[in-house]
């Protein structure tokens, strides 16, 4: 078998496992070695194929890790919704010592933490972050 072969089952190798992994990195290094594959196709040494190869490869890398494929988009889950569905719901505040109450919530007494720049007026407040067993609350 000719080089370029062995280039091109090795992208094809980690575009399959690509798909059980989820990310764009293993795709980035395939094309690495699809332009390895045809650097061995136009004659190319075997040291300059994986030159080729790899600078290839490292240069997508960087360049994915700048687009928004790379960031996880996601929040952490203290306060996002999706994953905490305590976020958004209201409490009933009767009095506030020092910016912290407890209330009873989901059958619950629960601490509760006035959110910062916020002022301690008794009443409905939402939800905001839950840190542990405390509710991290604003006035909305």
């Amino acid at each position: 078998m000719a080089d370029w072969t062995y280039w091109l089952i090795g992208a094809g190798i980690l575009i399959v496992a690509e798909l059980f992994i989820g990310t764009f990195y293993l795709l980035m290094i395939a094309l690495g070695l699809v332009f390895g594959a045809l650097a061995a196709w136009l004659g190319a040494s075997g040291a300059l194929q994986t030159l080729v190869a790899a600078a290839i490869g490292i240069a997508a890398t960087l360049v994915l890790r700048r687009t928004r494929f790379a960031r996880s988009g996601r929040r952490p889950a203290a306060n996002d919704p999706s994953i905490n569905l305590d976020i958004g719901q209201r409490v009933s505040v009767p009095q506030w010592h020092g910016g912290r109450a407890r209330v009873m919530y989901r059958g619950a007494l629960w601490d509760v933490e006035l959110q910062s720049g916020q002022d301690a007026q008794p009443g409905e407040h939402e939800i905001v972050e839950v840190q542990g067993n405390r509710l991290i609350v604003a006035r909305q």
